[in-house]
């Protein structure tokens, strides 16, 4: 399987994700520069946490007129794979790839720090590896508030398009574990086609025991459709 990691102008976990995917998982990977009109021939493409164009005017407003998202939306539209991490997330719903919309936290603050995610889908190809109810995973944002109207709230919950909600670490999901104030305490959604993936925690921050976590690891290892063993 052969891997893209989008730069936008801006990133800041483009090497994060490289080093996990090439050597931590000995996968094929590749990086995909903004200009590029050219995905390499890559069977998942992985747009990387950051501020692309300085979030300037919004989180991933600008970033979704890079002449490589214009590829990556008829990938997308084509049945590719495409996994957006935090800043990612957000270029995937300003493109469209994803519903709703990511806005400032509740807070008004950044917040940098673990939180724990009840993994609500455990059959998509992004979560089919993962092999507990929970997961542990580092958060590093200040626009992460996930945000839909009631309407479009309701065909996300009804379709099983919920990857992960913010939780305790036994898995309630209450208000108090709620770091930006994300509507139903939302960390991560499917689309609607279960190809694309956008979460605001950051799953390859927590791949190696030396980070005394490996809760990201099964992620990627879901899309490489390889088992822990």
């Amino acid at each position: 399987m052969k891997w893209g990691i989008v730069t936008f102008p801006g990133s800041n976990c483009d090497y994060d994700c490289h080093y996990v995917l090439k050597d931590v998982l000995k996968e094929d990977a590749v990086y995909l520069w903004h200009k590029d009109r050219d995905l390499k021939g890559c069977d998942v493409i992985v747009l990387p946490g950051g501020f692309s164009y300085g979030d300037y005017l919004r989180c991933g407003a600008i970033a979704r007129f890079a002449p490589v998202m214009e590829e990556i939306v008829r990938f997308a539209k084509n049945g590719g794979i495409v996994l957006g991490i935090c800043n990612g997330f957000q270029i995937l719903t300003e493109a469209g790839l994803l519903p709703g919309a990511l806005i400032r936290n509740k807070s008004l603050q950044f917040i940098c720090r673990d939180v724990h995610l009840k993994v609500e889908n455990r059959d998509s190809l992004f979560t089919r590896c993962i092999g507990k109810g929970v997961i542990r995973a580092p958060i590093a944002h200040g626009e992460g508030c996930y945000h839909a109207d009631d309407d479009l709230l309701e065909r996300i919950e009804g379709e099983g398009c919920v990857a992960f909600r913010y939780s305790s670490p036994d898995g309630r999901v209450i208000e108090e574990e709620n770091p930006n104030g994300a509507r139903n305490n939302i960390a991560g959604i499917l689309s609607f086609d279960r190809r694309v993936l956008g979460m605001m925690p950051h799953p390859e921050r927590c791949c190696e025991p030396i980070l005394n976590n490996t809760d990201g690891l099964s992620i990627f290892l879901s899309i490489a459709d390889k088992s822990r063993g």
